[in-house]
């Protein structure tokens, strides 16, 4: 069984990031960058199924600006066999993202595809159902467990109600929450053997995908800082303020 493992580089979680003076955007300039929290939980599943014996390959696939091929080494660092680099310099937007993973999907074939449930930098959690969509792939999202079995892949899923189980037919698509598993702390032997994986870059147009974004921002602005709290004398001025000035009650 071959597995796909979609990684993105963004902005290291432990970073506090500044707008540009401009409002066009977040600036990244001299930012410490990383591997999607996400995306490194997808890449841990994918490696253990391979240390498992269900999965034979697991191929680690990212796409953006040519130094996401330092993202994609540390995924080969994890245990990817091998990465595939989609190079653009557009600015991707999930659906865009979504026609590229598909179109090196339909030349890889694999039977799985593992994303994480979103990233950090967007927040906006449709990569994965986007895909699952245009290739017309059952899908299960938020997976806290996943379990293959044949040709059946049985996912334990987090919802607002506690844990739903669900099976789905390979070929399938999973997104990955957090309490899947714990990625594994990357030794320096494997990222020297991860040098000498194969890393193939390909461009947009060799898939025939035009990723041009289909929304423009408009402006980028920090969140308005919060006014301190006030500490009031009894439940009688806390009521009154409520009404007044929040104008909750």
């Amino acid at each position: 069984m071959k597995v796909v493992a979609a990684v993105k580089r963004v902005v290291d979680y432990n970073v506090k990031v500044r707008v540009k003076s401009d409002q066009s955007g977040v600036d990244i300039g001299n930012v410490k960058m990383s591997m999607n929290p996400f995306d490194e939980i997808a890449v841990e599943a994918a490696t253990r199924l391979k240390e498992a014996g269900t999965a034979t390959e697991v191929i680690a696939v990212s796409c953006g600006l040519s130094s996401s091929q330092e993202t994609l080494r540390t995924a080969l660092a994890i245990g990817a066999d091998r990465g595939i680099l989609v190079e653009t310099d557009a600015e991707l937007q999930p659906l865009a993202v979504a026609k590229l993973l598909k179109a090196v999907i339909d030349k890889e074939q694999p039977q799985l595809v593992i994303l994480g449930k979103q990233a950090i930098d967007d927040d906006a959690g449709q990569t994965g159902q986007l895909l699952a969509a245009l290739l017309d792939w059952p899908q299960a999202t938020f997976a806290s467990n996943i379990e293959i079995d044949g040709s059946i892949a049985t996912v334990t899923r987090e919802v607002d109600g506690g844990l739903e189980v669900i099976s789905m037919q390979l070929p399938a698509i999973v997104t990955t929450d957090l309490r899947l598993n714990e990625p594994r702390y990357v030794t320096l032997p494997n990222i020297m053997k991860a040098k000498k994986k194969p890393l193939e870059t390909i461009t947009s147009s060799d898939l025939g995908v035009d990723p041009s974004p289909r929304l423009k921002t408009l402006k980028v602005v920090e969140p308005p800082s919060r006014k301190a709290g006030v500490i009031v004398p009894d439940v009688a001025t806390l009521v009154e303020k409520l009404k007044t000035e929040a104008k909750v009650i």
